[in-house]
């Protein structure tokens, strides 16, 4: 099973790309695929820059490419100011359109010190909208604390987390998601 893990954060080192990657080590049997920082070269959306049959710029393209690819999306997500980060909701203003997220089953983790309910309750119904199949939606309470030295998940709880998440993902071919 091939997993895009999409971390909604544009730090190289944050929080949310290291708790896509300790959830990657939980499941050795999946093949994996990290975006993130990536998110920083896709340009500001448009309906003028996407128009049915034209071409989307390169990141765009790359971005949907890999939404396609995937049989499934494990999204990590920060709160920003109660929100959702900028740069990400505009990355998934560009697969309205498009279509590489429908029916394909996703996992959302809302990651941060507050445990990212606010930004959660906004990113849910786009997901949705855009027709990802939420198959678990949890809110995380995530400190740099909660990792090992060697980046492993080093709480219990948060490694429950992730194990249940990667099983929702394993298992959603046949079972219902929340959506």
């Amino acid at each position: 099973m091939k997993i895009l893990a999409l971390s909604a954060s544009l730090r190289r080192e944050s929080t949310n790309g290291m708790l896509l990657r300790a959830a990657a080590a939980l499941a050795p049997d999946m093949t994996w695929d990290f975006f993130g920082p990536e998110l920083a070269a896709i340009p500001a959306f448009s309906p003028d820059l996407d128009p049915v049959g034209a071409i989307p710029p390169p990141a765009v393209a790359d971005l949907r490419q890999r939404i396609a690819r995937a049989d499934g999306v494990l999204i990590s997500c920060p709160e920003y100011a109660h929100g959702v980060p900028g740069a990400f909701k505009n990355a998934l203003d560009w697969i309205v359109s498009s279509g590489e997220f429908t029916d394909k089953p996703t996992v959302l983790w809302m990651a941060s010190p507050s445990g990212a309910e606010q930004a959660g309750a906004a990113l849910a119904p786009t997901l949705r909208v855009i027709g990802a199949r939420l198959v678990s939606q949890v809110s995380i309470r995530l400190t740099r604390a909660q990792f090992a030295a060697d980046g492993s998940l080093g709480a219990a709880e948060l490694r429950a987390t992730a194990l249940a998440g990667l099983a929702a993902l394993r298992t959603a071919p046949s079972g219902v998601g929340l959506s």
